[in-house]
Formats: C-alpha cells, structure tokens, sequence
C-alpha cells in the first residue's frame, strides 16, 4: 500500500467522521450526491486508485462521475449516494438509460486517449450516509458491458 493511500484512509474526514447534516443546503440530493463522492473517491484513494477525473463530461452527451487507474486498469466508476433509509439501492438506479451516458462518457475518454487497447471496466460505487454515522461504501465492479466497441 503506498504512501498517499495510508494518509488518505487514516486521515480523510469523508472516511472517518460521522456523516452530518449541514444546516441550509444539506438536505438536498445534490448535496448528499456530492458528499458520496467526496467519500468514494477518498476511499479509492485509500485503496492506492489514482482519481484521474472528477464529472467528466463527453462532447457528445456522456458523463462519468470518476475516472480512476488502479494498477493498469482504467475504472469508469460511477458512484450513488442513499441514505441508510432509503427504499432503493444505489445500483439499482443504474439502468440502461444511465449505462448509455456512462459508456458515451468512456467511450470519449478511450478517445482522447488515443486507444483502446487498455484493460477498463464500468463499476458502482454505493455509499450510504446516516446522520451521525461513519458512511459505508459499497463499490460492485464490473457492473456491466460496453456495447460500443468502437
């Protein structure tokens, strides 16, 4: 484990303080979608992942919340927030209209890049928050298939 990986797990206060709500703004979804991914990309930091891109966006409409290396893969990682409460599970709001964003995301990425001859894959990242709780992280790799193969 490097160095930058121990610091970050010891040190992030998204990983290791209990979530709380913040007067004013808080309550929002966007709010607690931005607080996930603060936790989610400490916690791939933390696991010697490399951020390479926080909300990319495609020029052609795609979106990918994180783009990440760990070792030689490329990750197109996107991450959903749920309160502990909450009737619906993270992945489940993965479906095939956001999977075509994500893909059109990558698939711009690959391009700038110059190949696609590098290993990568799509995961999901789940972190669910509760008010004065540590939050958890669920990350479910390889979550589905790239149609485009261009």
């Amino acid at each position: 484990m490097g160095l930058v990986a121990i610091i970050v797990g010891r040190f992030s206060r998204y990983l290791n303080s209990p979530f709380h709500s913040q007067t004013g703004s808080s309550g929002t979804r966007k709010w607690v979608g931005d607080y996930g991914e603060k936790v989610a990309r400490d916690w791939l930091r933390a696991r010697d992942c490399k951020i390479l891109a926080r909300n990319f966006s495609g020029r052609r409409g795609g979106e990918v919340d994180i783009v990440a290396r760990q070792g030689k893969m490329l990750l197109f990682i996107e991450v959903k927030t749920r309160r502990k409460d909450a009737k619906i599970r993270g992945l489940s709001a993965v479906g095939k209209n956001k999977q075509r964003l994500i893909e059109r995301g990558a698939n711009e990425w690959l391009r700038r890049l110059g190949t696609r001859q590098v290993p990568w894959r799509f995961d999901v990242m789940e972190v669910l928050v509760e008010e004065g709780v540590k939050p958890s992280v669920n990350r479910i790799e390889n979550v589905f298939q790239n149609r485009d193969k261009r």
